[in-house]
């Protein structure tokens, strides 16, 4: 079966598309640093910590980005399964957790942080990031990617090839906010929603690896059957390893807000 060759083996305009996603990295990572060094007079200095988990984000997405690992990734589905476990689920690791919106609310001006502010108390964002819309939006835009046409239109239309992966960050991200984000978010959801809600994302994803390995999806590619099963182990086993971290990062999370709840007590109370 023939698909369309990828837009970076062909040269000329495939090469400034591929340089378009490293321009918007440099960017975010350039304007991550100056907010960090430039907050507003009176703020503590920027953790480290979350400065070198930013960095790590955008070098993930950057390898993920690399043009020998898209076209490898555009004809074996290993390497797309790698590009999908560094876009959607490690990447978003690292950006979430150097809690970006907090350093943006310490670095603008304060009627820009009392918009931003507005935003975050608004029915929209409290429906939009709320944990079970983060997982349909991501666990739900795996099943209709693997186990629909779509993988298969993404192999021959490059708007749409990166639209996908567009949707891998952003739902990744979006999900990994909701669950462990260190930002503050008014209403968010308590402990047992969040927690219940990571578990059920980790056994739908198992269930979509193991239901790929056995019957062999996605369907109708030019992809050999065993280059499909490896693909759904791939998925599988970075699965876990990347949903093992946000559990860690979500019970590290909770630990951190109890340790300072207790220490607000009167001592007293403590003891």
């Amino acid at each position: 079966m023939e698909t369309m060759e990828h837009p970076i083996a062909t040269g000329g305009e495939g090469a400034f598309a591929a340089a378009v996603p490293f321009l918007f990295l440099a960017a975010a990572l350039m304007a991550y640093v100056v907010a960090a060094v430039r907050q507003r007079p009176g703020m503590r200095p920027w953790s480290r910590w979350r400065i070198l988990s930013f960095l790590l984000g955008i070098a993930l997405l950057a390898g993920a980005m690399l043009p020998a690992l898209m076209r490898y990734a555009h004809h074996d589905l290993r390497g797309h399964m790698l590009q999908h476990l560094l876009i959607g689920m490690l990447a978003p690791l690292g950006l979430v957790l150097a809690a970006p919106l907090t350093l943006l609310l310490r670095t603008l001006p304060v009627g820009g942080a009392r918009y931003v502010t507005a935003v975050l108390r608004s029915r929209l964002f409290h429906w939009l990031s709320h944990p079970l819309t983060a997982f349909v939006l991501n666990i739900g835009g795996m099943y209709l990617l693997y186990l629909t046409p779509l993988y298969m239109l993404t192999l021959t239309n490059p708007v749409l090839h990166y639209l996908v992966h567009v949707h891998f960050l952003a739902a990744g991200y979006l999900f990994v906010w909701s669950i462990a984000g260190p930002d503050s978010a008014p209403r968010r959801p308590g402990m047992r929603v969040r927690v219940s809600v990571l578990f059920i994302s980790i056994a739908a994803h198992a269930f979509l690896s193991k239901f790929m390995y056995a019957y062999n999806w996605p369907r109708n590619t030019p992809h050999p059957l065993q280059q499909l099963q490896e693909a759904a182990q791939l998925m599988y086993y970075g699965g876990d390893v990347a949903e093992l971290l946000l559990v860690v990062a979500l019970f590290a999370r909770w630990y951190q807000i109890g340790s300072r709840r207790a220490y607000a007590l009167p001592a007293q109370a403590r003891r």
